[in-house]
């Protein structure tokens, strides 16, 4: 056939091509060599493939943009100098698929001839070298995409505008899909793995209480292979083990297990043991003019708001006061028993951080690890060999977080009773408190000898003082039956479950601090006032009258004003406090210690200097122990004292010092005065402090306590 004859018979078909052309539909330039398409791409058409041949132009096949006529399966020699231009250019070499860069990515286009603009106009059939889907050439997805277009079959894509096909059938659930599982007729198959839709309904062979649900072929878990049909499916846990996701604060609780109740602290309200009336006098404690008389005295407020303020008071002084709000839960968990996942261990610092499902990790040191000195060899092992990633252990939390710190944890899990507290896998731990008798110590440990057991440590506490021997055994097995269902609920839960929770605040405070030296206990709110008897009336029955309720309506006058708490409190919250002989303090909190500093102030003495300022002191070491308590100051503390000449001012002041301090139940650790007359000491931190509790960070000057003039600055 003559060339003639090829370019009439091409205006046929003017359609322009669905997708990329190769083969006969191929432009002049695009193949490097005469031949097949072989030659270049590898492969041939595929069987079945349309070629298209376009539109001639006049003026044969060596006009601009022209295409002569092309034998089926391959190019001539002279159509493959062509560039599309008839120019004479040098053929443009075009990068090969799977060459460095890939074909998707965005190339800059060349510089386009005059004669190529206008081969480029709409309408004209001129290849675009631009197009990445012009390197890869006709494959087999584009014949069968081509295919399903021209019957109607198509599949809808990402980007598609056109509605989908009705008859189209709906795409299968994929992992992690949150909608509704489609219909038992339309879904096509079972839940797959991580799908948090619910199982499709029975009878279409799609559930099962096997692995594979309604695949009944698949190991006999659906119908027809020995599990009846319509019993559900369960989901199963995804690849790779347990603990996919850390834990975010519930702990314990996912959507395919039900969330875990932690053990509460078990009050004796249900075991009370029976006293005689012989046992109860002796234990009533003091009285004045028919009322019991104590050293302190409890006030609890309840508000404003869901808050509880509790304040105690020694004589009319206010010495304590503490806040306890709902929204606390999650910072005041000091006491409180977890099972953590071991984070991270860190040698360098000799402490690991353990997740126990609250916002921060914990931190858990080396001293607080509690290992069985028979599977370790060395006596003094290094945390590294002792925990590792991953892990999960049992602790319990003895520091609140403050700040920016976690909370602090420890291994050794003791369980607070009135009278005991009881020290799990701790056989060897047995203690009595120093507070009481020596008489007391030697009859309280004789009955001990009798109630230990069951692998556990106890430690009686300053409460037992003329407790009976049932009521210590009673403590002691309540104890150990809280242990028992601490461990059934450890065995069945997840890392960063909480197995055991402390009563709350007021009750604690009641459980831990109330004996007979309280003269007397106001609570301002009729159902805590019925809750925290009825607690002292099983435990301890000598001191149900103690307990009082406060009615502000009746007294017409608020609690806190009633008992001086409130001027008390605004006092406390200020830098300077006077002393009653018209001296001062002045206490400043800062990031590594809090400084006192104590002044003589308004007074001036009488007959010597020497007796002024020894006087002053005295005042100021009972005030700075008081005030240490009242603002719970934790941390390093240093405190100037005015100078004293004689040495043995120096010793008195420093043992009024610490006598006042012996009343104060947190741990503190006092040094001698040095030569500058500087005390210095620490004490424990438990909360951040009063003034914490009562204020917020000024949003101006950010804490600091003065705005920097930036106007000096530019």
């Amino acid at each position: 056939m003559s060339d003639d004859t090829t370019r009439e018979a091409a205006p046929a078909s003017t359609e322009p091509a669905p997708g990329p052309r190769s083969g006969a539909g191929a432009v002049p330039g695009e193949h490097d060599t005469p031949g097949s398409t072989e030659s270049r791409t590898g492969r041939s058409d595929p069987p079945g493939a349309t070629t298209r041949t376009p539109p001639a132009t006049p003026g044969g096949g060596d006009a601009p943009g022209g295409t002569g006529p092309e034998p089926a399966g391959g190019t001539t020699g002279g159509e493959a100098e062509a560039t599309g231009g008839g120019s004479g250019d040098v053929p443009r070499k075009r990068r090969r698929r799977g060459s460095r860069g890939g074909r998707n990515r965005k190339r800059k286009p060349p510089a386009v001839s005059a004669d190529d603009a206008a081969d480029r106009r709409p309408g004209s059939r001129a290849e675009d070298y631009t197009d990445p889907s012009a390197d890869r050439g006709m494959t087999a997805d584009d014949v069968a995409e081509k295919a399903a277009i021209d019957a109607g079959i198509s599949k809808p894509r990402i980007g598609d505008s056109r509605p989908a096909p009705a008859g189209s059938a709906p795409a299968r659930p994929r992992i992690g899909d949150s909608r509704p599982a489609p219909s038992a007729t339309s879904a096509g198959g079972a839940p797959k793995v991580g799908d948090r839709r619910p199982a499709a309904p029975a009878g279409g062979g799609e559930s099962g209480e096997g692995r594979d649900g309604g695949n009944g072929g698949n190991g006999g878990n659906g119908p027809g292979g020995g599990v009846p049909a319509g019993t559900g499916t369960s989901r199963r846990r995804r690849r790779g083990g347990k603990g996919r996701s850390r834990s975010g604060g519930g702990g314990g609780a996912g959507p395919d297990r039900p969330a875990v109740t932690p053990v509460e602290a078990d009050l004796g309200l249900d075991a009370a043991v029976e006293l005689d009336e012989a046992v109860i006098a002796r234990r009533r404690g003091r009285t004045r003019k028919g009322r019991p008389a104590g050293r302190y005295m409890m006030c609890v407020h309840a508000g404003p708001g869901p808050s509880t303020q509790i304040a105690v008071l020694e004589g009319r002084n206010l010495v304590e006061h503490s806040v306890a709000r709902p929204e606390d839960d999650a910072a005041s968990i000091d006491g409180n028993i977890y099972l953590g996942r071991v984070q991270n261990v860190l040698p360098g610092m000799e402490a690991a951080f353990v997740d126990i499902g609250t916002a921060k990790n914990a931190v858990l040191y080396r001293g607080d690890v509690v290992f069985d000195e028979s599977e370790i060899d060395e006596k003094q092992p290094r945390i590294e060999t002792l925990l590792k990633n991953g892990q999960s252990i049992l602790v319990q939390v003895t520091k609140n977080p403050i700040g920016h710190k976690g909370a602090r944890l420890t291994q050794e899990v003791s369980l607070a009773g009135r009278f005991l507290v009881l020290v799990p896998n701790q056989p060897d731990t047995y203690g009595i408190s120093k507070r009481l008798p020596d008489d007391e110590r030697r009859r309280l440990r004789g009955i001990l000898d009798q109630v230990r057991g069951g692998g556990a440590g106890v430690i009686v506490r300053t409460a037992a003082e003329g407790a009976t021997a049932d009521e210590l055994v009673a403590d002691f097995s309540r104890l150990m039956a809280q242990w028992s269902q601490i461990e059934d609920l450890a065995a069945r839960s997840r890392p960063g479950t909480l197995l055991y929770k402390e009563p709350p605040l007021v009750v604690r405070r009641i459980r831990e601090e109330f004996t007979k030296e309280y003269r007397a206990v106001a609570i301002d709110d009729r159902e805590l006032y019925e809750r925290v008897h009825g607690y002292v009336s099983a435990i301890a029955p000598e001191l149900a009258e103690r307990i009082e309720h406060y009615d502000p309506e009746a007294e017409q006058l608020p609690i806190f004003e009633r008992f001086h708490v409130h001027e008390q409190l605004h006092k406390a919250l200020d830098r300077k406090v006077w002393l009653p002989s018209g001296g001062s303090l002045i206490i400043e909190r800062t990031e590594a210690l809090t400084v006192i500093d104590v002044n003589t102030g308004k007074n001036v003495g009488k007959s010597n200097l020497e007796e002024t300022v020894f006087a002053n002191n005295l005042e100021a070491a009972d005030e700075v122990a008081r005030q240490l308590r009242l603002r719970d100051i934790g941390g390093i503390i240093v405190i100037d004292f005015i100078d004293m000449e004689v040495q043995k001012n120096r010793d008195d002041v420093l043992a009024a010092f610490k006598a006042a301090l012996a009343r104060d139940k947190t741990r503190t650790q006092v040094f001698d005065i040095s030569e500058l007359g500087l005390v210095e000491m620490t004490r424990k931190r438990i909360s951040e402090g009063l003034v914490e509790a009562f204020s917020e960070k000024c949003e101006v000057c950010k804490g600091r306590g003065f705005v920097v003039d930036e106007s000096m600055l530019s």
